[in-house]
């Protein structure tokens, strides 16, 4: 399984300086940048538009995901592209045409994700796998910040894992929500690549760097899913 990476989400963030704080997650050692994009709808907050994400992209050249938290992802696909994200992840519940949804995403010449909620199973990926580049398994539920992490998911990480194994597809396994030192390791070993973290990295006392420094140790330390 690839090295797993550090995706950093700014959720937490101080939003009068986003461009500074990328630059500090960048500087800290992150290895992408996620942006938790909620429309007030499908979740209960609002949060960035694509034109916030437009105006920070030139401060770093690490890629950008955004996660559509929003009831109609299909409206607004192109807008996140032409702001500078390489992946757009949209959720399966929000999705009916979801062949088509990630098909669309492609076209516009970005890697496509699927998220899926706690509650939501994964029946529908032996029908998208040739459409899809990233598997979100959400451990928390969304639309929150600093929630705790649900040690339940790493069965359904296990099982993307095994799916996606089976497929012989390059598609990644990523789990978003309450990923802590206490937590990624476990979530490392179920079967995850890439490991979203808000909360453990924009509020550890030593700051940045040494949060993503304790990150990586911890999943250096872990053994990786077959």
């Amino acid at each position: 399984m690839p090295h797993p990476q550090i995706v950093a989400s700014v959720l937490g963030a101080d939003y009068s300086r986003l461009g500074g704080e990328v630059l500090d997650l960048v500087a800290a050692g992150v290895d992408r940048i996620q942006w938790d994009v909620m429309d007030g709808h499908f979740v209960p907050n609002l949060t960035f538009g694509a034109d916030v994400i437009a105006a920070c992209r030139s401060y770093t050249e690490v890629p950008f995901e955004a996660h559509l938290m929003v009831a109609d992802p299909d409206a607004v696909l192109s807008d996140f592209v032409e702001a500078g994200c390489e992946t757009i992840i949209v959720h399966v519940e929000t999705c009916p045409h979801l062949h088509r949804t990630l098909s669309r995403i492609r076209e516009l010449g970005a890697r496509a994700g699927v998220a899926v909620n706690p509650a939501s199973s994964l029946e529908f990926v032996p029908y998208v796998l040739e459409q899809l580049d990233h598997l979100l398994i959400m451990t928390v539920n969304p639309g929150f910040g600093g929630q705790d992490y649900i040690g339940a998911m790493e069965a359904k990480v296990s099982q993307a894992r095994g799916l996606v194994r089976d497929s012989g597809r390059a598609i990644r396994i990523e789990v978003d929500g309450g990923i802590s030192v206490d937590t990624a390791a476990a979530a490392r070993t179920s079967g995850a690549e890439l490991l979203v973290a808000g909360s453990a990295l924009l509020t550890h006392p030593a700051g940045k760097r040494a949060a993503v420094e304790d990150l990586q140790r911890v999943l250096a330390e872990s053994s990786p899913a077959p």
